[in-house]
């Protein structure tokens, strides 16, 4: 067994696309309209489905707002560099909400920002080996 996917709803599937795609780098890697049951399905992902997890993006076509949620925490991205990719994503028109540094009780470098429907993403920062 692998992890194929994580599914979000979200409410606005262009600003969402174009979160992950433009601001996160992510690469739309298909997308369905299903017009019988009034949604569209867009997965993203770094690389293709057969090789990895990817987020499968999900759009009710009624729906412009979910709730997330006490249970929701987020989606982890293995970063080379968090300080560099929270001033990237800023410039990208991203929103940081913690900026990068020493997680609490630790030594990992993280940030969190936050997707458009308020999804937020850690950034984790790889370490170094040696």
């Amino acid at each position: 067994m692998r992890i194929l996917h994580t599914m979000l709803r979200v409410g606005d599937l262009d600003k969402s696309l174009a979160f992950y795609t433009e601001v996160l780098g992510m690469r739309l890697l298909r997308r369905s309209d299903y017009p019988d049951g009034k949604f569209t399905l867009a997965f993203v992902g770094f690389q293709d489905e057969r090789d990895g997890a990817v987020l499968e993006l999900t759009y009710n076509w009624s729906v412009e707002r979910y709730e997330i949620g006490t249970g929701y925490g987020h989606v982890a991205l293995e970063v080379e560099d968090a300080y560099a990719a929270c001033a990237e994503i800023k410039r990208r028109g991203g929103s940081v909400t913690r900026e990068a540094g020493p997680m609490k009780h630790g030594t990992t470098v993280i940030a969190f920002v936050q997707d458009p429907d308020g999804y937020k993403i850690e950034l984790i920062q790889k370490k170094a080996v040696g």
